[in-house]
């Protein structure tokens, strides 16, 4: 039996930083959504009782420090699952890009193996086992648009973003998300209104939605990769309705309504940078 599980990227449309924690995480506001650009995780079992983690990227590890590998071990180990199983993991989602690739993956499996190995667990269950790994992987568990407090391990569905396409820029550096955190100074930085974006994401109000997203990790990364900045001024020039850099970077997105003008800054984008993805917005259910 082979189970196939999609494991999408996904966006902050606002994170705000709140305070730091005793526990030395930052209390965090965000919504995220999930956009259809996807890695597929495929579970199979083996008679031998180990895990067997495969990936079409060379440089990703395909051990105990990958957190698909992780994630099987748990359950194994919670369950006292006495057969082995194979993983592998088909990447599209760009790596360290503040897209939550690695935790979409890690959630993927979660349901995956639910499925193989019958353990009827919930989505808050699985959620639970997840936040164990990593703070995103809550929040990947039930993908689609969402409120996510705590260190990201509280999640409360909201309705659907409004439908639009979203054009992605992955600069070719990468950044280090606790090296951004530990940068941060809260007091300083930018604090996104997340009660108003909210409320237009509800109310399906496109234009105030746009208005109102933003990023306080956004300045602290900059700093650090400037072509950030000159990235999302060249959206916002070609036409773009908003831009916005994706968690703690580097990754920058923009949203548009229209589909022609949305080819038209994909293809605009794709004279100066080597990955550029034009997606669409998942709505419903992520299946």
């Amino acid at each position: 039996m082979e189970i196939r599980e999609k494991a999408p990227a996904k966006i902050n449309l606002g994170l705000d930083t709140l305070y730091k924690r005793e526990d030395g995480f930052h209390e965090l506001e965000m919504i995220m959504t999930s956009i259809d650009l996807s890695d597929h995780i495929t579970v199979s079992s083996l008679d031998e009782k180990k895990i067997q983690l495969t990936t079409n990227i060379a440089f990703l590890p395909t051990d105990k420090r990958n957190h698909v590998y992780q994630a099987a071990q748990k359950l194994m180990n919670e369950f006292n699952i006495q057969i082995g199983v194979k993983i592998h993991i088909e990447k599209t989602i760009p790596v360290s890009a503040g897209l939550a690739g690695g935790s979409s993956d890690c959630a993927a499996t979660l349901r995956a193996l639910n499925k193989l190995w019958k353990l009827n667990l919930s989505l808050d269950e699985l959620a639970n086992i997840g936040s164990q790994i990593g703070s995103d992987v809550p929040y990947c568990i039930y993908g689609n648009t969402s409120l996510v407090t705590g260190r990201g391990e509280i999640i409360q569905p909201i309705k659907d973003m409004p439908s639009c396409y979203v054009i992605l820029v992955k600069p070719n550096q990468s950044v280090s998300t606790p090296t951004i955190f530990k940068a941060l100074n809260v007091q300083e930085a930018h604090h996104p209104n997340i009660a108003a974006l909210k409320w237009a994401i509800e109310t399906n109000n496109y234009q105030e939605m746009t208005k109102h997203m933003g990023n306080s990790l956004e300045e602290v990364t900059v700093q650090r990769i400037p072509k950030i900045a000159r990235i999302k001024d060249a959206m916002m020039k070609f036409g773009a309705d908003v831009a916005l850099m994706s968690g703690s970077g580097p990754t920058v997105f923009c949203l548009v309504k229209q589909e022609k003008r949305a080819q038209r800054i994909f293809n605009a984008l794709k004279g100066f940078n080597e990955e550029v993805y034009l997606v669409r917005t998942i709505r419903g259910k992520n299946e």
